[in-house]
């Protein structure tokens, strides 16, 4: 688990598993940089990897992350 700029961890939107720093820069449609502490979590809400803006369960599986 690595960090990447401002001190967040990148997700995979595929596997919902943190990747590298390197890996999230090089796929950045299908990574998700955390905000760091409390104030990434959003209580379980959907976010698209590709825009970073929250959507409704159910969409794309391989570009939509649950965060916890």
């Amino acid at each position: 688990m690595s960090k990447g700029k401002g001190g967040g961890h990148y997700r995979s939107a595929i596997s919902g598993r943190y990747v590298t720093a390197a890996h999230g820069q090089r796929s950045p449609r299908t990574t998700v940089l955390e905000a760091p502490g409390k104030s990434g979590s959003t209580g379980g809400a959907y976010r698209s990897a590709i825009t970073g803006k929250f959507v409704k369960p159910g969409g794309n599986p391989r570009t939509t992350l649950r965060e916890k």
